[in-house]
């Protein structure tokens, strides 16, 4: 592990092996405030997207489609604080891998399949959104609990399969012993470039597009029923409700894609590999995405605000609003 050194000594991460990787010096103090830091990052993940879980899983009132979506997208955010994000900061702050090829291997599985789940998690809530607000007498036909149940298990199945594949064809190249990475070959950096980042995006971006556009025509509708002093319909609420919850998941999707497009375009740089600050730093906006998704519900959602306040006080009933 870290221990600090002489300046004139070179530390390695496998003394006892000649094609050891250099280890960067640290001092004590330092090592200190990065585990500390990564540590309370990575409670906080955990523990934000377990009340999401929670507040979804125990209260029915809370199991409709689109909040089962967001429960899948809770459960992959909890994940990558749980495994991902230890993991990562233990490679960042010793730079060095200390646990062995397999678990390199199973690493970079787990950190692939969480991350493009979370990407398939975001395509779903959109079209979600997309039917409820453009079409909205189809959707109670369109997206019942079964359908969105089954969709969720398959994307999960797909994204495992998917980052299988990357990382057990894909070549690994060390250039010494001590690290975890994987090089892809060039068929699977344009599939990747095309299935993580250019079809999601387009398809989450087009559908937002029209989404906001719709809602902003209903609302003029609203409106103008209101400045004629009409009644408002139940319908025409219910769509008000449904254009709010599709600004507030186009916030939470506006901020995934803020984290994770700098560094996938960062990622087709020929040659880069993941040693500088900047590399760094875009890695981890891609890991600080999911406990930001959590505080994002808190401030817009009323009814995780009101879920959460039932848990904490172990109240088994509550009334969403």
């Amino acid at each position: 592990m870290g221990y600090e050194t002489e300046d004139h000594e070179t530390q390695y991460c496998f003394p006892a092996i000649n094609s050891s990787c250099i280890k960067t010096k640290r001092s004590t103090h330092e090592y200190n405030i990065m585990y500390v830091f990564f540590s309370v990052l990575s409670v906080w993940t955990v523990f934000l997207n377990l009340l999401v879980i929670i507040s979804i899983s125990h209260f029915k009132k809370l199991h409709t489609p689109t909040n089962m979506l967001i429960l899948s997208l809770a459960v992959s955010d909890l994940l990558v604080g749980l495994t991902v994000m230890p993991l990562e900061a233990t490679k960042l702050i010793e730079t060095c891998w200390y646990f062995g090829d397999t678990i390199c291997k199973l690493f970079l599985i787990i950190m692939g399949l969480l991350l493009g789940t979370s990407l398939s998690n975001l395509v779903l809530i959109a079209v979600d959104r997309y039917v409820a607000v453009c079409h909205p007498l189809l959707y109670p036909q369109k997206i019942t609990m079964t359908r969105t149940i089954t969709i969720i298990c398959l994307c999960w199945f797909f994204s495992s399969a998917y980052s299988i594949a990357m990382i057990v064809i894909s070549p690994r190249i060390y250039t010494c012993y001590g690290e975890c990475i994987t090089m892809l070959t060039f068929f699977w950096s344009i599939a990747d470039l095309f299935v993580s980042f250019l079809l999601p995006c387009t398809i989450i971006i087009s559908l937002y597009l029209r989404i906001f556009y719709v809602a902003h025509q209903q609302v003029k509708v609203i409106n103008s029923l209101i400045r004629s002093e009409k009644h408002l319909t139940e319908g025409s609420v219910r769509r008000k409700s449904e254009s709010k919850a599709a600004l507030t998941l186009g916030i939470i999707v506006t901020v995934y894609l803020f984290c994770w497009i700098p560094f996938f375009i960062l990622s087709l740089t020929p040659n880069t590999r993941l040693t500088s600050a900047i590399a760094y730093f875009m890695l981890w906006m891609l890991y600080i995405n999911s406990g930001l998704n959590p505080l994002i519900y808190a401030i817009f959602y009323p009814w995780f605000r009101t879920s959460v306040k039932h848990i904490l006080n172990l109240s088994k009933t509550f009334e969403p609003t």
